[in-house]
């Protein structure tokens, strides 16, 4: 039976789950997923837990924090004063926000913190720092 290799294109379903037990993504509402294995379009360690499926196969994989999303990286949470938002802008905790780079790029930052006078933006991607645990099906090898 064929078995993934680096450069296949298959089809999973998975659920995806942090160490409380809370699902942060599954793909059992809708198509599976579909992927280049070693095409970076997936976090490392899901490339890497395909490697070597067949068909059919099942799997249970735990992630470390460096194989998804990295880790919390302080450098990328920083504070803004308050006065360069509009001042009719209505900003939350939990609230994502598009924001301008230098290099002309655009970047997506979560408000952490609001005080009176400044506002604490990170730019880590939400599960930044956290292991992942998914559970894989292999649907198809393309």
């Amino acid at each position: 039976m064929a078995q993934v290799k680096n450069g296949d294109t298959v089809k999973v379903h998975y659920t995806g789950t942090l160490d409380d037990g809370t699902m942060f993504d599954t793909s059992a509402e809708r198509e599976p997923l579909k992927f280049t294995v070693g095409g970076g379009q997936v976090i490392a360690g899901f490339d890497t837990a395909v490697m070597d499926m067949s068909i059919g196969d099942k799997k249970v994989t735990v992630i470390p924090a460096d194989e998804a999303y990295g880790e919390h990286s302080t450098d990328l949470v920083t504070e803004v004063a308050r006065e360069r938002f509009p001042a009719d802008m209505e900003l939350a905790i939990g609230q994502q926000l598009q924001v301008g780079l230098q290099d002309g790029n655009q970047a997506i930052v979560m408000v952490v913190d609001i005080t009176d006078t400044v506002v604490t933006l990170d730019a880590n991607h939400p599960l930044a720092g956290q292991q992942l645990t998914f559970e894989i099906e292999l649907m198809e090898i393309l």
